[in-house]
This record gives structure tokens, C-alpha cells and sequence, in this order.
């Protein structure tokens, strides 16, 4: 195994294949074993939380407002914030689901004060 790919194994890179990581594991006397599959509980909302980086795939409206953008997976808050001010004339609130209107909400109320959308 080269340097490199043990050095993204160490940093957890998911471009490394799994026969290295179990090239890796039996270098260390280690035995892998598969498992099936543990579905994490759903986590609570958190109203007025906002991540970090936001997925445009999470968010169809913001998806679609960003319909410019190419390449690009994550926004930070102030970028989607900024869409969501610049294009919010072409968004119906209605139809805006919950998880979605939330995220406005708490980007709005973060970023902006209280001041509507």
C-alpha cells in the first residue's frame, strides 16, 4: 500500500477503496466483519438551528432558485440566505415545505434580525 493511500485512509477520504481499508485493517491484525445496516433515529427539529454548509439537495426550493450555479453541492447560510432575498418574489410560501421554511426562518432570524424575507 502506497504512503498515499494510507494517508487518506487516515483522514478518512471516501475516495479509498474498501480492499484497502481491509489491507489496512489486516496490517494492524484487525478482522472486518460485515453487518446489517443500524438506521439512525431521525434527530429532533431544531428550530432556529442553521448548519454550516447547506445542501441544495436537502432544500428544492433553494435548488431551484440557485438554478445558476453549477458545480456547486453546499451553500453557507449567508449564500443561500442572499438567493433565497434576491428571488423570494418567485416563491410561493405555501408550497414551501416544512423543514424548508424553517431553514429561512432561523437564517432570516440569524443572519438579518427579524426583518421578513
Amino acid at each position: 500500500m502506497s504512503r498515499v493511500t494510507l494517508h487518506r485512509i487516515e483522514k478518512g477520504e471516501p475516495s479509498v477503496t474498501a480492499g484497502a481499508y481491509a489491507a489496512a485493517a489486516q496490517a494492524l491484525g484487525l478482522r472486518l466483519q460485515a453487518s446489517p445496516a443500524v438506521v439512525a433515529p431521525a434527530l429532533p427539529a431544531r428550530r432556529g438551528w442553521i448548519p454550516v454548509r447547506i445542501r441544495l439537495a436537502d432544500f428544492p426550493k433553494l435548488k431551484e432558485l440557485a438554478w445558476q450555479i453549477h458545480g456547486v453541492e453546499e451553500l453557507s447560510p449567508h449564500e443561500a440566505l442572499d438567493i433565497y432575498e434576491r428571488n423570494w418574489r418567485h416563491v410561493d410560501a405555501e408550497t414551501l415545505s416544512a423543514e424548508e421554511r424553517d431553514l429561512v426562518d432561523a437564517l432570516r432570524e440569524a443572519l438579518r434580525g427579524s426583518d421578513a424575507v
